[in-house]
């Protein structure tokens, strides 16, 4: 028996102010189906604060409690999950739930360019707008010249896969030139074709800055890893305890896109959950215990696997971004390395975050290079940040 396209994902307000919105995926199950729930539930902004995902290998059900936003739009989030479950269907005649069969068409890039005067926030204030418009940022390059002029380029997709219309393109200007008010000078929106999208594309090479904290952090872990494990990442692995999966329990702090980045490293393992719970304690600890086994179905008995998985698990919980800051001459810049799934697949809203910390600071942007593909975006900063 299948089920009925409205019961894939059903969303459950909160009985009383203050408690969370429970969220409940019911659909067949496919390796990685965790990571591509987190990965949206973190799109939208919003915060796990319990989990529990259980499935006998063809069916899962899923059941997250997250706080949102007062503007979150759970109609919207609705179906962005439902689009990520793999498909259901019935030998019966009442119409179900089916998604495409066919493989995506990879998406068409757009460049939006727009010039203006510079004012500090402003960079986080278009990524704002574009984030709340579901336009995917793939590639940003922004200059400021002396006379206090910047021209931004950036490199989108779009979620809704309406940017080719005029009506949706005029929509996206009409938000961004409401936020950027007065101090717009020219902005446009055009299709570009496959040879400017790929000379787009960034280096997979990460710079030394980058590359250097995380070898250091690697050491660290091997070298001192009893300090690591009590202090900041408990990750421990038992094949006891179940006659058919290996148990992972980790005890951590937590942090923005936890459960993601948890979920993201399995995922790139091929490691299948069959069941799983994550909860949050007093002063920000939290608990997760999985059930999981490989894609043969078998459990993790060969420690060099068990050490590998661990190894990396506590690298992304301890360092979920690579960040560095290099000094040039009187201006800083700011490395930071975006965690790409094997799919191609970049952190949700890492420049998000990023240009909102700086605007927080009140630190000026004046020159930016960002490519989510390649997993790194390079600020450069000013030093003293004018009054």
């Amino acid at each position: 028996m299948g089920i009925l396209y409205d019961d894939v994902v059903i969303i459950r307000p909160p009985e009383k102010e203050g408690d969370p919105s429970v969220i409940t995926v019911n659909c067949p199950d496919k390796t990685g189906l965790g990571c591509d729930l987190c990965r949206i539930i973190l799109c939208f902004g919003l915060s796990i604060v319990k989990g529990d995902v259980s499935t006998d290998g063809k069916w899962c059900y899923v059941v997250f409690w997250v706080i949102g936003k007062p503007k979150t739009r759970w109609s919207l989030l609705k179906k962005r999950l439902i689009e990520v479950c793999p498909s259901c269907s019935s030998a019966s005649g009442i119409s179900y739930y089916r998604s495409d069969l066919q493989l995506p068409r990879p998406p068409d890039v757009f460049l939006l360019k727009f010039c203006c005067h510079d004012r500090k926030g402003l960079l986080h204030d278009v990524t704002e707008v574009l984030c709340e418009q579901e336009l995917i940022i793939k590639k940003v390059k922004v200059s400021t010249t002396p006379d206090g002029k910047v021209m931004d380029l950036f490199f989108i997709t779009d979620a809704r896969e309406l940017l080719h219309t005029k009506k949706r393109r005029d929509d996206t200007m009409e938000h961004l030139t409401a936020i950027l008010g007065d101090a717009i000078i020219t902005i446009d929106i055009e299709l570009v074709g496959p040879e400017i999208t790929a000379c787009s594309q960034a280096s997979s090479f990460l710079p030394t800055a980058i590359t250097e904290d995380a070898f250091d952090l690697e050491l660290s872990d091997s070298v001192r890893s009893g300090i690591l494990s009590s202090d900041k990442v408990s990750i421990t692995m038992d094949n006891l305890l179940s006659p058919a999966h290996t148990l992972v329990q980790i005890m951590c702090q937590d942090h923005k896109g936890l459960l993601y980045d948890i979920m993201r490293t399995l995922k790139d393992y091929n490691i299948q959950i069959s069941y799983g719970r994550f909860s949050k304690k007093p002063r920000g600890k939290c608990e997760i215990d999985l059930f999981i086994m490989q894609a043969d179905g078998k459990k993790i008995v060969d420690q060099s696997k068990q050490n590998s998985l661990a190894s990396r698990l506590r690298m992304e919980l301890l360092r979920p971004l690579r960040v560095a800051a290099v000094s040039k001459g009187p201006d800083t810049e700011l490395l930071v390395a975006n965690p790409v799934e094997l799919s191609g697949k970049g952190r949700p809203l890492v420049f998000y975050d990023i240009t909102l910390a700086l605007k927080m600071l009140d630190t000026c942007i004046f020159l930016a290079a960002a490519a989510k593909l390649g997993g790194f975006l390079p600020f450069s900063l000013k030093d003293r940040v004018e009054k």
